[in-house]
């Protein structure tokens, strides 16, 4: 196959904005090729290894735990014309911390992280958390201290085996994260040996997590690091900064993210300033075609938005809710979807869970079990997700019918 026809970093916008990037047409077995490679790289001579998702709450997280170990530094520097000199390494294989499916990526082929931690980096999403595990088990010297942060795994028999190898390897597997877990799921993975905390998914991120779980007395730059992460993870947009830093992570190498914030706090240089500005542009043009394809429907007593496309999913979620939508579902190319509630309703981790997924009552991430082969994926972006729409859509329905049936047997009790 030519290059050309996967490249997608320099196609129109509209065209962009309905297929997957370059990372989704990857065979497997080159992506694992390579993800064994980055994380032999990250480890060589490690002390701790970090499994995180790559996102600004997961990145976060090791920047407090690098503190904590009193990790070296390794801050990137601007080039000539002031940019970033990996701006062209953006990489939107996540879906801020809930998606489920890798596949969005325009830079795929990332190199291994040049300078040597003692406390490594290894990116991971939900749905490959296991596979980062097992590698770690593979990688890591005897004696490691490992970390997991801010992912959760939906069953433990998932990540059980890999948890398992993982254990005989590290000395200490500590497991932080603020998502829905369930209560068997963390039941096993605390009988497994490992020291899971879990916080309160409407209060707390991870970040919050990592910091009030460390001893270690952090500098007020790292506690406001775990707030303004929590603005914006947490959806409440008070502070502006937030966006920068969700921006930022979604858009840079997640090892740059790291050493920046850990250098500048969240009060980011202008050189990273100009790149997000730039970015933007294609950022808002993306959105406008999601907002574009919208759809109402009524389901119960909830209105739910619904669109497709390449984009950041909560601008146009805020979009749709300010145009009545009481939740929001945002199918992307790749195939996943984003799910977003309001104070109106806070079921979205329930509709994600009957579609593959979870997360959080009001924004949760998933991926149908609904494609077979290459051409269902044909026609699921020349249909504009036609078919993973109406089983989103079916299972929100299922969850509307069910939040009715509560509240039909709460006024009964009261009664």
């Amino acid at each position: 196959m030519y290059e050309d026809l996967i490249d997608s970093a320099d196609l129109p916008t509209a065209r962009k904005s309905v297929l997957p990037g370059t990372g989704f047409f990857l065979p497997d077995d080159l992506e694992e090729d390579l993800e064994d490679e980055q994380t032999k790289a990250a480890l060589e001579g490690a002390e701790v290894a970090v499994v995180a998702d790559a996102d600004a709450d997961g990145l976060a997280c090791v920047a407090l735990l690098r503190e904590a170990y009193d990790d070296v530094q390794n801050v990137p520097e601007p080039d000539a014309d002031g940019e970033d000199a990996d701006a062209e390494a953006a990489d939107d294989a996540h879906e801020e911390n809930l998606a489920l499916a890798a596949g969005e990526a325009d830079d795929p082929l990332a190199e291994p992280e040049p300078t040597p931690h003692g406390v490594a980096l290894i990116p991971a999403s939900p749905h490959n958390v296991e596979d980062a595990l097992a590698r770690v088990a593979e990688y890591a010297e005897p004696g490691i201290d490992l970390f997991v942060c801010d992912l959760c795994p939906d069953r433990y028999e998932y990540v059980d085996e890999e948890l398992d190898a993982a254990l005989e390897t590290a000395d200490r597997v500590s497991w932080y994260d603020h998502h829905q877990w369930g209560d068997d799921v963390a039941e096993a993975v605390r009988e497994a040996g490992v020291d899971l905390v879990v916080g309160d998914s409407e209060e707390e991120c991870s970040a919050d997590v990592v910091y009030r779980s460390l001893e270690y007395n952090f500098a007020p730059m790292y506690e406001e690091l775990a707030a303004v992460t929590r603005d914006h993870d947490l959806w409440l947009r008070e502070d502006p900064r937030s966006d920068d830093l969700a921006d930022y992570a979604y858009w840079t190498d997640p090892a740059e993210y790291v050493e920046v914030v850990r250098e500048y706090g969240v009060d980011l240089p202008e050189w990273v300033q100009e790149y997000l500005t730039e970015r933007r542009v294609e950022k808002e043009a993306l959105i406008e075609q999601a907002v574009g394809r919208s759809e109402f429907r009524k389901i119960g007593g909830y209105t739910v938005g619904i669109t497709y496309g390449r984009c950041s999913q909560n601008e146009v979620a805020e979009t749709m809710r300010e145009r009545g939508a009481d939740a929001s579902i945002i199918v992307k190319p790749a195939g996943s979807a984003s799910i977003r509630g309001t104070d109106e309703f806070e079921r979205c981790h329930e509709v994600a869970g009957q579609v593959n997924g979870g997360g959080h009552p009001k924004a949760a991430g998933c991926k149908p079990d609904i494609y077979d082969d290459m051409l269902d994926y044909a026609m699921h972006w020349t249909s504009r997700g036609a078919v993973a729409k109406q089983v989103l859509l079916d299972a929100f329905r299922d969850v509307a019918e069910s939040a009715d049936e509560d509240e039909s047997s709460d006024a009964s009790d009261d009664a």
